[in-house]
């Protein structure tokens, strides 16, 4: 696969990368999202004071922007990867996962607890998607 067929993808609807990163890569017909936090994409700050419930809702909220920029659909989402900092946190964030991703076939998914995740937030979450 050359260059010219891998393209980045950038939206202001998500909030801007705090790294050396992209919000999500299309290659060939893959898209590839990095992962979310829940960073509001106007300020650029964290929302939900540390409520998971909220964290998740923002999370979701920023990784649709991302996949409607790269003209995609929750529904084309193969697979995701949640980083938790606390898996007691599980239960809540499947009940809001699942008004996203409970629609017709459920993507593949793991679930993971980390130490922790950038600016203090409680939850993370990537996915891969199929655009052909």
């Amino acid at each position: 696969m050359s260059n010219s067929s891998i393209k980045a993808i950038k939206t202001l609807s998500a909030p801007a990368p705090v790294g050396p990163y992209n919000q999500a890569v299309i290659a060939g017909d893959w898209l590839y999202c990095s992962g979310q936090i829940a960073l509001d994409p106007k300020t650029g700050n964290m929302t939900g004071e540390g409520q998971i419930d909220a964290e998740t809702m923002q999370v979701l909220s920023n990784l649709k922007a991302v996949l409607i920029a790269a003209g995609a659909t929750p529904e084309q989402v193969v697979k995701t990867t949640i980083y938790l900092v606390d898996l007691k946190d599980f239960d809540d964030v499947n009940k809001i996962y699942s008004e996203t991703f409970g629609v017709g076939i459920s993507p593949a998914r793991a679930c993971v607890e980390v130490s922790a995740l950038p600016k203090g937030g409680r939850v993370e979450i990537e996915c891969i998607a199929w655009l052909g």
